[in-house]
Formats: structure tokens, C-alpha cells, sequence
């Protein structure tokens, strides 16, 4: 009965994984890195809650294929700096896609140690060009001097307090890309109290009624 409960969660993993690279294609070469994060974060997720346990089944669709869909929103980006990266949505996943673009780098920030340390292991399994930075989120941003061609940031704050974070990336050039759910109008009108902006909303391709912000300029309300 077990051996039968393996194979058919296996069977789950496999189209769930087909049906997240047909939304998201990407290189054999990216898929086996993604492979090989997908097995790192399996087995720690067993000592350390990286992502919701309901999700698991769908793990590709669900946060895999959410983070490869950012990519086509910054199609030119190289320096990528990925807020709260958590369990590497969609950090690691960027890192993992973006391995074959010479000069390729992705910065997450992690303020608590041991998912930081998930990080750095899943940058190392995955051979990814990423930085892992044990901080928390304001003192990264307000000190940051390089180049940033865009910010991401997903499951981590309300809209309004991700603005605020990314602000100081943004006026140095970059682009905010936000995943967020199906409250985000609601977020948005909330926003206008604290910021000035001119946001686009795109649809997720993984469907749940989830949705992306992108936002180009970022001003504070007088």
C-alpha cells in the first residue's frame, strides 16, 4: 500500500512538472537544475517549512512556474535582487534560468539563518549565479551602490510596505516585479495612500486568481 502511495505521488509530481514547463518552457539544461532544487528543497522541507505542505503536490505549477513567468516581464534583466526569498520563490528559480546569460546575477535576502542557509545550498546544488545576503531587508536596500536591472518579491508583505522596500532600487533603475493574490486591488487602492505610482497588473499564467505588479517609478505621497 505505501509503494502504491509513492508511485502515485509520483505520478502527481511528473504532470504537475509537465504541465508547469508547457506554461514555462525553459532549457534541458535549466530543467535539470530546477530538478535538483525541487530534490534539495523535498528534503529539508521534511526539518524546515520552506513552503506551505498543501502545496507540495503542485509544487512546479504552484511555485516553480510562478517565478519562471517573472522572466518574460524583464526580458533584458541581469542583476536581479529578490526580497524575503524564503524558500527560493522566486530567487533560486530565477538563478536556476538564468545560469547561461553571462553576466547573470541573482541577490537574495534572507533575514532568518536558516532558510538563508537552504539558500546558499540551493545556489551551490544548482551551480546558479546567486548571493545569498543573511539581512534584513532595509539595510540591504538603503546601502545598496550597484547595478540593478529589477527587484522581485512574493509571499513576503503587503504591497504598500514592498513599495517602500524597493524604492531606493527602483530610483537607482530598477524594475519592481510583485507576485501577488487575488486581493490586489484592494493592496493597490491601500497603496495610493503612502505612494505615487503608475502600476501595470499582468495575469498569472498559473491561473489561482493571482496576479503580477510591475512598477516602473516609485514616489512618495506629499
Amino acid at each position: 500500500m505505501k509503494h502504491s502511495g509513492s508511485a502515485m505521488a509520483n505520478k502527481v509530481h511528473d504532470a504537475d512538472k509537465a504541465a508547469a514547463l508547457a506554461l514555462t518552457p525553459v532549457s534541458r539544461e535549466t530543467e535539470q537544475r530546477l530538478d535538483r532544487y525541487v530534490a534539495l528543497l523535498l528534503e529539508w522541507q521534511a526539518k524546515t517549512n520552506l513552503v506551505a505542505p498543501s502545496t507540495l503536490p503542485h509544487l512546479w505549477t504552484r511555485h516553480i512556474s510562478d517565478s519562471l513567468q517573472l522572466l518574460d516581464l524583464a526580458p533584458d534583466a541581469k542583476i536581479w535582487v529578490d526580497l524575503g526569498s524564503g524558500g527560493g520563490f522566486p530567487g533560486v528559480v530565477l538563478a536556476c534560468a538564468l545560469a547561461e546569460r553571462p553576466g547573470a546575477q541573482v541577490h537574495l535576502v534572507e533575514r532568518i539563518a536558516k532558510k538563508a542557509a537552504f539558500l546558499r545550498e540551493a545556489i551551490r546544488v544548482t551551480g546558479s549565479p546567486g548571493v545569498v545576503h543573511l539581512s534584513e531587508i532595509g539595510d540591504i536596500v538603503e546601502k545598496w551602490s550597484g547595478r540593478v536591472d529589477c527587484v522581485t518579491a512574493r509571499a513576503l508583505a503587503p504591497l504598500h510596505q514592498l513599495i517602500g522596500f524597493a524604492e531606493p532600487l527602483v530610483k537607482k533603475g530598477a524594475k519592481a516585479l510583485f507576485l501577488k493574490g487575488q486581493d490586489v486591488e484592494a493592496e493597490l487602492t491601500e497603496s495610493t495612500n503612502y505612494w505615487k505610482i503608475e502600476p501595470k497588473l499582468h495575469s498569472s499564467r498559473t491561473g489561482g486568481q493571482g496576479w503580477i505588479v510591475a512598477i516602473d517609478c516609485i514616489e512618495r505621497q506629499s
